[in-house]
């Protein structure tokens, strides 16, 4: 009677164990499975008692078999023991499982092995979310990568060294570009790195609201300022105090805003509309325009004091018709960025499709070139991205430029170019990796991780097989 309430007790705490249990004897014959195992599986215990533990086809099994007496048996049996070992199982319905897989020998009191026990905890989803995590750090690291801003040409690493070091001050920075060559990008950067960053980002596109409601936007209103105006609200700048404030396209402001943005600057107050009060404000302005000021400034359409006012620290973004060779970085980062958020099971950009871009003249900057991706994904059925996937204007364009150009262009290796500026870094620097890391503007395990890639073999080796 005792020995019957054991069984059932031991049978009770088998199945109700959340891991799959499977138990074989020393032929590898399944001599029992877990609830757990039947549903991870979707095999009934009775389909797999009796069977050989390679109907469920752990994959790293299969592939460590080693030599017996009797043909082959698990590698379990030779090492004893297995720990945390990632495996695919097979599934009834034809699938596979991630599973994570811990194994012990089972022996009789004198120590015979008769047999193992394997538990498998199902790591579907972890394995899923690694996935997609290891496709988000590739993304990060497609090129270069600084702060959002994908670059690796000299003008642009130019950029990025000003970046820096106007983050390290409280003045006020002006971003000119063009539309679309990420503008708001650079001024989060700076705001990131700099000294605010705890403190508020707040932005303001100044193109986007009327004369009348962008002056309480900016600077806020009291109760009865204006009609509908039915209770105190703050601006912007109050918002942003202790932080920083972006005003986009700051060329488009009316004259009589530019006034109370002039006094912001010089005396750090500003007035709500419909009230005298001064109010404090600790802000730092990073404006940026697509206007060159200093033509509006002849023109008398904006205040030379103002502009002397926020024009302390320019930054220059260039268009991307000027930084061409930074396409393929680009176009690889919007490549894995939409691929994995669409799921669609495009294996990657065809060499005519990267000439194409590389031939085009961008107008719209990073901007259309994120937007062409976008629109390829939506027609593409194939395995690669092929030009006719593209906007039909980029083709169109791209087809009229120079033959010369287009030739060159289809020998272009990305690869190669990353290579090659590799190993010129090193020299330059003695084989250094952290001066090279410096160099180049990434980490030193971004350095090791290319030498790695492309078989560049540190200085110190190379003397050691000479």
């Amino acid at each position: 009677m005792v020995d019957q309430e054991l069984d059932q007790y031991w049978k009770t705490v088998f199945n109700t164990i959340r891991d799959g249990i499977m138990i074989v004897n020393v032929e590898g014959i399944i001599v029992s499975v877990n609830q757990a195992f039947q549903t991870m599986t979707g095999y009934d215990r009775d389909e797999l008692i009796g069977k050989p533990c390679r109907t469920i086809g752990c994959d790293v099994c299969n592939k460590q078999r080693v030599a017996s007496k009797n043909g082959f048996r698990c590698d379990l049996f030779e090492s004893g023991e297995i720990r945390l070992r990632r495996c695919l199982l097979n599934t009834k319905a034809g699938g596979m499982l991630h599973a994570l897989q811990n194994a012990s020998l089972l022996k009789d009191r004198n120590g015979m092995v008769i047999g193992a026990v394997g538990t498998y905890t199902d790591i579907s989803e972890l394995t899923q979310k690694d996935s997609q995590l290891e496709a988000f750090r590739k993304e990060l690291q497609a090129g270069e990568h600084f702060h959002g801003i994908i670059g690796a040409t000299p003008v642009m690493r130019q950029v990025f060294d000003l970046i820096e070091n106007a983050a390290l001050s409280d003045a006020p920075v002006i971003i000119y570009g063009e539309s679309g060559v990420g503008k708001e990008l650079a001024a989060q950067a700076i705001h990131d790195i700099g000294e605010r960053r705890k403190g508020p980002f707040v932005k303001v596109n100044c193109a986007s609201l009327t004369d009348s409601l962008l002056e309480s936007e900016l600077f806020g209103h009291v109760k009865g300022a204006y009609t509908g105006a039915i209770r105190d609200r703050i601006g912007r700048f109050e918002k942003a105090s202790g932080g920083d404030i972006f005003l986009d396209e700051i060329g488009d402001l009316p004259m009589t805003t530019q006034v109370k943005l002039l006094r912001v600057l010089e005396e750090k107050v500003i007035e709500r509309v419909g009230s005298s009060s001064p109010v404090p404000v600790d802000v730092r302005i990073i404006s940026a325009t697509n206007w060159d000021l200093t033509r509006l400034v002849d023109q008398g359409k904006f205040r030379k004091d103002l502009f002397f006012r926020i024009n302390v620290i320019p930054i220059h973004l260039p268009p991307l018709r000027e930084r061409i060779a930074d396409v393929p970085l680009l176009a690889e980062a919007f490549f894995r960025k939409i691929r994995l958020k669409s799921g669609k099971p495009i294996q990657g950009i065809d060499n005519q499709t990267m000439a194409t871009l590389m031939n085009y003249s961008w107008p719209g900057n990073v901007r259309e070139l994120k937007s062409a991706f976008e629109y390829a994904f939506v027609v593409c059925h194939d395995s690669f991205i092929q030009p006719h996937h593209l906007p039909p204007a980029i083709v169109g364009a791209a087809s009229d430029a120079s033959p010369a150009l287009s030739g060159g262009i289809r020998s272009f290796n990305l690869r190669e170019i990353e290579k090659q500026e590799l190993i010129e870094a090193l020299e330059r620097t003695g084989y250094n990796q952290s001066k090279a890391a410096e160099l180049l503007g990434v980490s030193r395990v971004t350095i090791y991780n290319r030498m790695k890639r492309y078989g560049v073999v540190p200085k110190r080796s190379l003397e050691l097989i000479e």
